[in-house]
């Protein structure tokens, strides 16, 4: 029963659509008939606002964190995990948005990092550093969740490698779409984004 009451609190920490909220109330706009209707910070950043695109990227990730802050608390050994993979589907799939969410990267990100600070590290290293060099969001998001999978058992934490590997093929499966333009060479870069 711990593993469902902790995939239960993940689910609904993570499903907390903070980019739709912040973008409703402060711009008045449904965050969902915007650029791709995605709710995650780099749709927000489609509204001309950097300020609410960075918001929504902490607080983002602030729900994977205390999600995994929380279920250490309460709950012990792979208890945490399912708490991991409930915040992630909550913040993809959040029953209250008919199941419309994220992609997941910023929420995986605090995932991380609460569970292992260095590969939360190793994480948040590789996503910016991509992002600086190529200005690509979903390279950089889709770059960081497969480094963090495969430095699970490298740093002797081979029991995170099947919930970070299975996160990281969600998200990737989510980015489908932006791999067709990343081939096509049509994938948009930070700063050149158009509504």
């Amino acid at each position: 029963m711990e593993n469902i009451y902790a995939a239960i609190l993940g689910y609904l920490l993570g499903s907390i659509p903070f980019g739709l909220v912040l973008v409703k109330v402060f711009r008045k706009d449904d965050l969902r008939q915007i650029g791709s209707g995605n709710i995650g910070a780099t749709n927000v950043l489609r509204t001309g606002s950097k300020f609410l695109a960075a918001l929504t990227l902490l607080l983002d990730f602030s729900k994977g964190f205390f999600a995994i802050l929380i279920a250490q608390g309460y709950f012990d050994g792979p208890a945490v995990t399912f708490a991991a993979g409930g915040a992630v589907l909550g913040h993809c799939f959040p029953i209250w948005l008919k199941f419309r969410g994220g992609k997941g990267v910023a929420t995986n990100a605090g995932i991380t990092l609460g569970l292992v600070p260095q590969i939360g590290l190793i994480y948040i290293f590789v996503w910016l550093s991509i992002l600086a060099v190529f200005r690509i969001s979903s390279v950089a998001g889709m770059s960081a969740v497969l480094v963090a999978s495969a430095a699970a058992p490298i740093l002797g934490y081979s029991e995170l490698f099947p919930i970070l590997m299975a996160i990281a093929i969600l998200v990737i499966y989510l980015h489908r779409e932006n791999i067709s333009r990343i081939r096509s060479g049509t994938e948009p870069k930070i700063g050149l984004i158009k509504d």
